[in-house]
């Protein structure tokens, strides 16, 4: 049992931060392009990226966990059938819909930092590269991506830290993560103070 035990919490070990790194770098790209749009003001797409952080901000993460997979887990089940994939659904498919939904999370907290830390840049340094002709490409490069990540570097260690926490979600969509694995340890052995590490 001790052996099985190691077995399970090496894998949840593994599921925890592979779902949280894929996440965090899923909403990195999001946070980066609709942090952007909204620092633009890009009029009919900032519409869209202000309901997106809204909505998902405002809902429990949970409930979008749950709103991903179980509406989508009978179609995408029926179409691996149909493929001659029949185990897709029991493999990999929980896996994904973890990595997106946390991603998606994780994206409209990211949207804000990185909206923040590019309002945060003075409009006198812009100002000044277009006065000396600089070109938008060089000016991104130059002056505003290296002031925007100083400036977004704390908050994103927040949303990485939120990102990892609702791993411990995806137990729902039946992905043996870190804390799933340590509820079943403690429940096979009775012992909820128990740990599988304390024995090496």
């Amino acid at each position: 049992m001790g052996e099985r035990l190691d077995q399970r919490a090496a894998l949840g070990a593994t599921i925890t931060i592979m779902v949280g790194l894929c996440a965090m770098f899923a909403g990195l790209v999001i946070g980066i392009i609709c942090g952007m749009i909204k620092w633009g003001r890009v009029t009919p797409l900032n519409w869209l990226v202000d309901g997106y952080t809204t909505v998902v901000r405002g809902v429990p993460e949970l409930l979008i966990i749950y709103l991903l997979f179980f509406s989508s887990v009978e179609f995408v089940t029926r179409m691996a059938n149909a493929f001659g994939w029949s185990g897709l659904a029991d493999t990999g498919y929980a896996f994904i819909i973890a990595v997106i939904a946390i991603g998606t999370i994780s994206g409209s907290y990211s949207t804000e930092v990185v909206r923040g830390a590019l309002s945060s840049i003075p409009k006198g340094h812009l100002e000044a590269a277009r006065a000396l002709g600089m070109p938008r490409l060089r000016i991104f490069r130059k002056i505003i991506l290296p002031q925007m990540l100083r400036i977004a570097v704390p908050g994103m260690n927040n949303v990485w830290q939120a990102t990892m926490k609702d791993t411990a979600l995806v137990s729902v969509v039946g992905l043996q993560e870190l804390m799933r694995a340590a509820n079943v340890g403690a429940g096979s052995t009775r012992n909820p103070s128990f740990s599988i590490w304390s024995r090496r």
